[in-house]
Order: C-alpha cells, then sequence, then structure tokens
C-alpha cells in the first residue's frame, strides 16, 4: 500500500511540473531544452561563412502564413530582411494568430537564393495584393531557417 502512495505521488508531482511547463510555453514539432538560444538579430553573425549552422534562435514572431500556418519570419535586425522559418517535413503548423509572440526555434539556418515563383507564392500565403505580387520580379537571397521544433510563449 505504501509503494503505490508514493507512485501516486510521483506521478502527480510529475504531471503538475509538465502542466507548468506547458502552461509558459506551447511546441509545435519536436519539443526540446530551450538552451543557448541565440537572439535573431544575431543569426547571420553566427551564419557567417557557413554554408549551415545548427541553432537555437529567439525571438518575436515577425508574419505567419495565413492560408494554414505553415511558416514564420522573425526579425534579422536593423536593416535585413526576416529570416523565413519553414517546418521539417511540413509535418507541423504553427497558429496563425502567432504574430507579435516570442518563440525559440530548432533547427538548421542558411542563408539561400530563393526563385520569383516561390517568393510570390509567398508573398500569396501572406496575404499580399495582386499589386504587390506583381512586384515581385526577381530572385532573392535570403537567411532561412528549416525548424524541426518551435516553443512559443503562451
Amino acid at each position: 500500500m505504501k509503494s503505490i502512495i508514493i507512485a501516486f505521488i510521483s506521478l502527480l508531482l510529475f504531471f503538475s511540473c509538465s502542466q507548468k511547463e506547458s502552461q509558459d510555453v506551447a511546441y509545435f514539432g519536436d519539443t526540446f531544452e530551450i538552451e543557448n538560444a541565440i537572439a535573431s538579430s544575431d543569426l547571420k553573425a553566427t551564419l557567417g561563412e557557413e554554408e549551415t549552422v545548427n541553432v537555437q534562435v529567439e525571438g518575436e514572431i515577425t508574419g505567419v502564413c495565413q492560408k494554414k500556418g505553415c511558416w514564420m519570419t522573425m526579425p534579422m535586425g536593423e536593416g535585413e530582411k526576416d529570416v523565413f522559418v519553414k517546418f521539417k517535413d511540413y509535418k507541423f503548423f504553427v497558429p496563425k494568430d502567432a504574430k507579435g509572440k516570442k518563440a525559440v526555434i530548432k533547427g538548421v539556418a542558411k542563408k539561400e537564393v530563393i526563385d520569383v515563383a516561390t517568393l510570390k507564392h509567398y508573398a500569396e500565403d501572406a496575404g499580399k495584393t495582386e499589386e504587390e505580387i506583381a512586384k515581385i520580379d526577381a530572385p532573392e537571397v535570403k537567411y532561412t531557417f528549416m525548424a524541426e521544433g518551435v516553443a512559443i510563449e503562451n
């Protein structure tokens, strides 16, 4: 009987601790320990001359795909375009109303050239007007991030 009570108390403590964490942060994709996260404005410097870097990045969500929540953006700093965050294997999405919330993303960052058709697709997903989409006529170099997991503050 004593061991049953100890087991019950242990389970109760385990679930109360887990519940507290989930009240502070909502995970999408893989859950992960938040550690050594860099500011999104430091991503360019962290990437430097490397082709890719595996990192955790924290910052405010500046935009979310309004069709499904299948991508989001975070600031790169003054004079820079936002880092474009996609989700690994298209396995998860984030809430469409997450703009303005703080988040930590875990995954791989890289610098890449995005073609015109893809840029127009992203602009459409973002709810841009037909006139704004029509102005897209050249590929862009962007900092992108393939997230394995996203932790968003509640």
